[in-house]
């Protein structure tokens, strides 16, 4: 059964009333820090304040309690224990004035919710009083999720409502705007840099189009996999996405992190079948913008790295449909992160190559070779079902059989396996593999890994300077 709260949220409004704190300890200067930040007329009244309330702005009474205080009160704290607490609790209760009593849940009719502060924008954790601490973590999280300059974004775009309600007419048309200008960098980036000027223009631009019906297409990258490595820019943009073109490798619980009446379009393409041919994708972005719909296309890893996201540019210029791309994190670095192989590595590996063994001829393996040779570390995408072919064209074109190899299946998930072998024993390998997209790394730094149950064939004789 579903926990119910035992609160309903509230923004309540307190300028040009008063907030009234009883107490002149610890526990009252911690409201008056939380009250100052408001447009309300803090008061703190006790017969003695202990603690120090210089640099806020508050006004502090050194006197006992008084019911006049109250008058135009929001808000009471009772902030510490003595005759100036029970007078202001009992005064509170006779007004019917909200009170909140510190360290006492029962006593409370409303509760402080940890703040994230970015005015005019707050953001408001609670625990219902009880795990306060817990309440302050997610604060924390929350703290690093959001931009100082995020109520400076809100309160320019606030001012920008006269002009949008008489450049957009439809109800739908002014929320995709919004969407549109919140969701993106340039807009935020403006704002942040106090470039007034051009933030206007790029509203004004944006807002045009809009008005006028136009569609926009985001290129996101999903990442490898993992909800947790999705880019929060991609987060953002899916929020605003009135329709989802996804890949087959997007799992569902990224897919699912869209807007709930987001229509989803799965164009997943695999190994031997393709449900979707790529002129019909790039055609249906085209088609989905030209509707004046916000299209997000949903790449696994990164659009930009073997996601064939050139192909779709192209169209999308070609038909003047406006874009922009969310990068994500590719396969590649997941692996590396989930094997601990520093793919780069001081007086090992100079660099690394991302490569696909997808379409690999003759010559292109014998431009591996020689960069393997020179020091290079090799990624190579989609090579897991010929990994024992490319191994033999690569000892053919003079890399010795010993050079190590390591597969990570899965890169960036839970179900994530490694592997680690030689060239020389690569069809071993290769039988040994899970299923799932994999990436293989080939090079002398690979063997600096952790490939778990295979570390006792990494070769102790390589030195790490």
């Amino acid at each position: 059964m579903m926990t119910k709260l035992g609160i309903f949220p509230v923004s309540m409004k307190v300028r040009g009333k008063k907030i009234v704190i009883a107490g002149g300890g610890p526990e009252a200067l911690a409201k008056a820090r939380l009250a100052a930040k408001t447009d309300a007329h803090t008061i703190v009244v006790a017969r003695k304040i202990f603690a120090d309330f210089s640099g806020l702005d508050v006004t502090v009474l050194e006197q006992p309690f008084t019911d006049d205080l109250l008058d135009g009160a929001a808000m009471v704290f009772s902030g510490d224990e003595g005759p100036d607490a029970d007078l202001a609790k009992a005064a509170a209760r006779a007004h019917s004035i909200p009170l909140n009593v510190v360290d006492k849940p029962d006593e409370c009719d409303f509760y402080t919710p940890a703040i994230v502060d970015r005015a005019p924008l707050s953001v408001a954790i609670s625990s219902e009083g009880e795990a306060p601490v817990m309440a302050r973590l997610v604060r924390a999280k929350i703290e690093a999720l959001l931009p100082l300059s995020l109520g400076k974004i809100v309160k320019f775009t606030g001012g920008l409502r006269d002009k949008v309600e008489q450049t957009i007419h439809s109800g739908d048309q002014r929320r995709k705007f919004y969407q549109d200008l919140l969701a993106s960098p340039k807009y935020e980036q403006l704002v942040a840099d106090d470039r007034d000027q051009d933030a206007h223009l790029f509203a004004d631009w944006l807002m045009q189009a809009r008005a006028e019906g136009e569609g926009f297409v985001h290129l996101v990258g999903a990442g490898p996999g993992a909800e947790d490595l999705l880019t929060l820019r991609a987060q953002r943009v899916l929020q605003s996405a009135d329709v989802i073109v996804h890949d087959q490798l997007v799992p569902d619980v990224i897919v699912e992190m869209g807007r709930r009446d987001a229509e989803r379009v799965a164009v997943g393409k695999a190994k031997g079948r393709h449900s979707f041919t790529q002129k019909r994708i790039n055609q249906m972005l085209v088609d989905f913008a030209k509707q004046g719909k916000r299209v997000v296309r949903l790449k696994s890893g990164d659009p930009m790295i073997f996601g064939r996201a050139g192909e779709e540019i192209a169209h999308l210029r070609a038909n003047n449909v406006d874009f922009d791309i969310v990068p994500g994190i590719t396969s590649a670095l997941a692996a590396a992160a989930d094997s601990e192989t520093p793919v780069t590595l001081r007086n090992v590996s100079s660099g690394i190559v991302f490569a696909t063994a997808h379409g690999a001829d003759n010559q292109v393996v014998t431009h591996w070779a020689s960069l393997a040779k020179s020091g290079i570390s090799l990624g190579i995408y989609m090579g897991k079902s010929i990994i024992d072919e490319v191994a033999d064209q690569l000892i053919a074109e003079g890399l010795t059989g010993s050079t190590p190899v390591g597969v990570v299946v899965n890169a960036g998930r839970e179900n994530s396996s490694r592997y680690f072998g030689t060239l020389a024993g690569a069809a071993q390998l290769k039988e040994q593999l899970a299923e799932g997209p994999a990436i293989v790394f080939i090079g002398e730094a690979i063997a600096s890994g952790n490939w778990q149950q295979f570390e006792a064939q990494i070769p102790q004789t390589l030195q790490v300077a």
